[in-house]
Order: structure tokens, then C-alpha cells, then sequence
């Protein structure tokens, strides 16, 4: 998402383009409804991905919406893709027809800034090109350039290879799709923080038990961390220990909070609602650090001095770059590491939407099955 509210059709077909079939939200205000968009043939670098699954994640719901001040519509959305390669461009050596392939929250960047280099192309200068209502701004992405970019919820995406992650048999193609949203942005900051490394221990608490906290549960635990649940809610002990959480702390409740005073090295906080995050400082051994995962608008007021005489930092985290994610995703396969999903078809994409706002189901990721939802006349564009 680059700006306001804007409408940007759908362009005539290029000579180098075809009509594909996907879900979306037509005009601003609208209801998510069955459209057309084009997707281009395959370039040198490309990939052609059928596909079979897409994740479906909050912010398609704040997006969509424009709940967080902008969009371009017709929008659609799905940054979690999961499918098998159909094509491959002449000059492609990740992969062959018939791998299995994902696409997370990007699909271009400059690849000439320092971040690019470093493999963090999340934090690309120039500002990658996100896999939705994004701007063609370089020209790794094929297609009419003054289109917005489509997401996943169509049957069928042409993306670059550098952007798309090989998905090992041993992940269940259903469960593949979110690891490349919740699991990389879950999986980065402790990867940062040094403890992915071999031998490297330490106890990382997780702020918020829903479908971030529980995939950071999950990658602390098979990390072999000592792993704190903390939520305003006592109901999401159960759910915390069931997930692998060794400890659950209600974050309201005083003596609680004071059993891990000066515990934790890490703190990954997911909440996305206004709130104080200086409540969960004490928590940190010196030289901890907490970091910002969720998109809360208002600033926090953190004291100064709990800062200083701990060495404590905070720090905020986006995602993670292509070879963080395609580590992470390894890691996850061989871990058996993996979200907990329900499928729908695209005909409940808006009830699925409302679940996320209004229930947030514990630790649920929905997830469309493009094949059945591809099969039903009864949504599909007239």
C-alpha cells in the first residue's frame, strides 16, 4: 500500500498479459467479490505458480478496508501464496515445474541498495514492492506498469524467483502459505537477536497468544528457548502451554508479572491495538530487548531510566528478507513447525474477515483453498 484511496482499473490485456481469475474488493466500501485481473507471461526470472492455497491475514482485512489510511483498488489481496510451479523462465534455477513454491508480503525491491545486499530486501531503501497494492516501481514485477500489484487470492501468480521460497514436501501445502507472514515476522527478530544460532539459549517471551504469538511459541520452543506466554487474558493459558509455552503470565496481574521480573532476554511483542509497552520493560534481564511487531498507531510512553540501568533497547522488526525466509521455512520443515489453520473457500473470505476484527480466533490462521473456491459458479466472475 503507496498512499490514499485510489481507483486504478483493471488495464486492457497486453500482448503479454492474460486474464486470470481472483477474489478482491472491486471499489472502496465494497464487499469482496469475484473479479478478473491479468497476470503476464512468464520472463526470464519468472516463475508461474498455480495456485492451491493462500493464507489469509489481518492486514488484508485493515488493507482491503483502508482501515490504516490508504489502498488501491480494485484490491486484491494475500501475501501467504502456496501452490506448485507451472513455468519457468529460461533464465530460473531455484526451481522447476512441479516444486512446490511460496510468495510472502514482497515481490520486488531495488536489489541495488545496501539492504538488498545484505539480503534484508524488507528494508530496501528505495521501498520494496509489496505482493498487494503495491507500485511497479522497478521492473521485476511483468505486466501493464501503471497497474497495482495483485495478490494471492487468484489462481494463478508470476513472480521472480528471488521472491518466491521453495516449500519442502515434509510442510503441508495448506499450512505453507502463513509461515511466510506470521513464521518470518515471528522468526526474524529472534534470528537478529543471535538465537537461531546452534547452542545459543536464552528465555523469550511472547506478548499476545493469538496467530503471531502462537507461530512464535511454536519456533521458540523447537528452538530449545525457555519460552514466556503473556496476555491480558487468562483464558490463553491453556492454549500458551498447549502451543509450548513454559510459563503463561496475565499481564494485568501484579504478582504474575513479578515472577518473571528480570527473566526474559527477549521479548517479541504482537499487539497491534493501542497500548503501554513500558509495562513489560521489568521484565527484561539486562541487556534485554523488546521488539514492536504489531502496528500500533499511538506512541508509547516509555520511562527513560528503566532504559538506562538496564542497557534495555526496544526495537521494532517487519517481516525478514529472502534468505531469512527461506531459512526459517527449512527450519519449520524439518522442525515440524506449523501454523494452525482452518480452510475456507472464497465465498467466506468477508466472514473470515470478520472473525479476524471481531473474535480473533485463538492462534486460527484461514486460509482459501483457490481449487474448490475455483469450482464454484457461484462465485466466480460472470
Amino acid at each position: 500500500m503507496d498512499g490514499g484511496i485510489r481507483q486504478v482499473d483493471v488495464f486492457p490485456a497486453q500482448e503479454n498479459e492474460y486474464p486470470v481469475v481472483a477474489w478482491g474488493v472491486p471499489k472502496h466500501g465494497e464487499k469482496v467479490a469475484p473479479v478478473m485481473i491479468n497476470r503476464p507471461n512468464v520472463g526470464d526470472y519468472d516463475i508461474k505458480i498455480d495456485m492451491k492455497y493462500c493464507g489469509i491475514c489481518h492486514s488484508d482485512v485493515h488493507l482491503a478496508r483502508a482501515e490504516l489510511g490508504g489502498c488501491v483498488y480494485p484490491c486484491v489481496p494475500g501475501h501467504e501464496l502456496a501452490g506448485v510451479v507451472a513455468e519457468v523462465g529460461s533464465k530460473v534455477t531455484k526451481f522447476k515445474v512441479g516444486d512446490h513454491a511460496g510468495v510472502g508480503c514482497m515481490v520486488d525491491a531495488c536489489l541495488e541498495c545496501d539492504s538488498c545486499k545484505d539480503g534484508d530486501e524488507n528494508y530496501c531503501e528505495k521501498r520494496s514492492v509489496m505482493t498487494y497494492s503495491g507500485e511497479k516501481r522497478f521492473k521485476g514485477v511483468g505486466g501493464h506498469p501503471e497497474q497495482q500489484t495483485f495478490g494471492g487470492y487468484s489462481k494463478v501468480h508470476v513472480v521472480q524467483e528471488r521472491f518466491c521460497f521453495n516449500l519442502p514436501e515434509a510442510i503441508p501445502l495448506e499450512k505453507a502459505g502463513p509461515l511466510l507472514c506470521a513464521g518470518i515476522t515471528m522468526w526474524d527478530p529472534i534470528r537478529n537477536f543471535g538465537a537461531t544460532k546452534p547452542g545459543v539459549k536464552k528465555c523469550i517471551g511472547i506478548i499476545g497468544v493469538g496467530g503471531l504469538g502462537t507461530m512464535g511459541i511454536k519456533l521458540a520452543k523447537a528452538l530449545g528457548h525457555r519460552v514466556v506466554a503473556i496476555s491480558r487474558s487468562a483464558d490463553k493459558a491453556e492454549l500458551s502451554k498447549e502451543k509450548g509455552a513454559d510459563a503463561f503470565v496475565v499481564s494485568t496481574n501484579e504478582e504474575q508479572m513479578k515472577s518473571e521480573t528480570k527473566q526474559i532476554d527477549l521479548i517479541l511483542n504482537t499487539i497491534s491495538a493501542n497500548h503501554d509497552c513500558g509495562i513489560y520493560l521489568p521484565l527484561l534481564k539486562k541487556d534485554g530487548k523488546i521488539v514492536q511487531l504489531g502496528a500500533c498507531i499511538s506512541p508509547h510512553p516509555i520511562s527513560q531510566l528503566p532504559l538506562m540501568f538496564n542497557r534495555i533497547s526496544v526495537a521494532g522488526s517487519i517481516i525478514g528478507g529472502c534468505p531469512s525466509t527461506q531459512e526459517m521455512v527449512n527450519f519449520c520443515a524439518d522442525n515440524k513447525v506449523f501454523p494452525d489453520v482452518e480452510l475456507i473457500e472464497a465465498d467466506k473470505i468477508e466472514w473470515a474477515w470478520d472473525q479476524l476484527t471481531n473474535l480473533n480466533k485463538d492462534g486460527i490462521r484461514y486460509v482459501i483453498d483457490i481449487e474448490k473456491s475455483a469450482q464454484n459458479p457461484n462465485f466466480l466472475p460472470k
